[in-house]
């Protein structure tokens, strides 16, 4: 009786290591308008043709505490056609800035992965220190999972040929869960789950979470998109390109 007492004590005492393990220290920065996960050193932001003309200087130079903006994701492409009217400006003048920078394309599975490859390809020249191209993927477009899946990994090869890495996933939680899962483990992962003050409930690896869709920094005008990255600068420069 008494082994299975302490067994059921030590029990409880794992599970509440581990649940102060997952726990997060949080603090509001009314210069950010959000709370922003401050167990995380490096910190970045996602932008697109909706935040208007964005000074990058003064995005770069921000700095609250010891938090400070060292990576930007831009949006370069969309489907097979349409591309951000915004993305030239933003990418040469994010590195211009002294960014950390990355494209991502908005995908369609209902769309020709082949054709909306080579439309992200003639927009976007990556070069040494970029981080690798990123496929957003988040609309199911009344599309079965089999069907997502097979035209998601034919847009994840082309871009691997083409940039001679491994491309980067943004999705949310349900849609990950849903309609990609297993088979795309070898794939870095950016997670999109937002206002909660626990990481990712996800059953595996991630290296960017984007935590916030309503945050606030200096040179945009508009409400952004923050992200964390999982590991220090150092764990960053080693993804980009070489």
């Amino acid at each position: 009786m008494l082994v299975l007492v302490l067994a059921a004590l030590m029990m409880l005492a794992w599970l509440w290591w581990r649940q102060r393990r997952q726990e997060l220290s949080f603090v509001r920065y009314e210069e950010f308008g959000i709370d922003m996960p401050v167990s995380y050193s490096v910190h970045g932001i996602d932008v697109s043709k909706f935040q208007q003309q964005i000074n990058w200087e003064a995005v770069k130079q921000m700095q609250v505490a010891n938090i400070r903006i060292s990576f930007a994701f831009i949006k370069a492409t969309e489907g097979i056609t349409r591309q951000d009217a915004a993305f030239r400006r933003n990418w040469r003048k994010a590195k211009q800035a002294g960014l950390v920078r990355g494209a991502y394309h908005f995908f369609y599975a209902t769309r020709d992965p082949v054709k909306q490859a080579i439309n992200f390809r003639n927009m976007v020249e990556l070069e040494s220190g970029d981080l690798p191209p990123v496929l957003d993927i988040e609309m199911h477009n009344n599309q079965p999972a089999a069907v997502i899946r097979s035209t998601a990994k034919i847009w994840l090869e082309e871009m691997e040929k083409a940039y001679g890495v491994k491309p980067i996933i943004y999705t949310n939680l349900r849609f990950y869960n849903t309609y990609l899962g297993d088979e795309f483990r070898e794939y870095p992962l950016w997670i999109a789950h937002y206002y909660q003050k626990k990481r990712p409930r996800i059953d595996r690896e991630w290296v960017f979470w984007q935590h916030s869709d309503i945050g606030r920094v200096n040179g945009i005008k508009t409400i952004v998109d923050f992200n964390v990255f999982r590991g220090d600068s150092a764990a960053l420069m080693k993804l980009c390109l070489p």
